[in-house]
């Protein structure tokens, strides 16, 4: 591993967990669990949720939650100043995915 590497991905951690706590603020719920799944946010049986797989990095989560969290109401909370960085960057590097999201009925 690189040097430093270690570090970013540390960081990139810690933003995922401040990210994970933003979304359940604003009542998404976050799972986190291993499958044949890619992850993002979904909509299940009427219940809005993010999942993210266990198995993709951290990196990976970061993008998803930043999707998942594009059009909610973030001024209502306090964002830490890297927190709302990182939103921003990885808002910057992607267009909205006005179909990203997955409605799944089980019925």
């Amino acid at each position: 591993m690189a040097p430093g590497r270690g570090n970013k991905r540390a960081a990139t951690r810690r933003l995922v967990d401040e990210l994970i706590t933003v979304a359940r603020q604003l009542g998404l719920e976050v799972r986190i669990e291993t499958g044949p799944f890619r992850g993002g946010h979904c909509i299940k049986q009427g219940d809005e949720l993010v999942m993210l797989n266990r198995r993709h990095p951290p990196e990976v989560h970061l993008v998803q939650l930043a999707e998942a969290l594009r059009n909610r109401p973030l001024d209502m909370l306090y964002l830490k100043p890297a927190v709302r960085q990182a939103l921003e960057e990885a808002w910057s590097r992607s267009s909205p995915a006005t179909d990203a999201v997955l409605n799944v009925d089980l019925d």
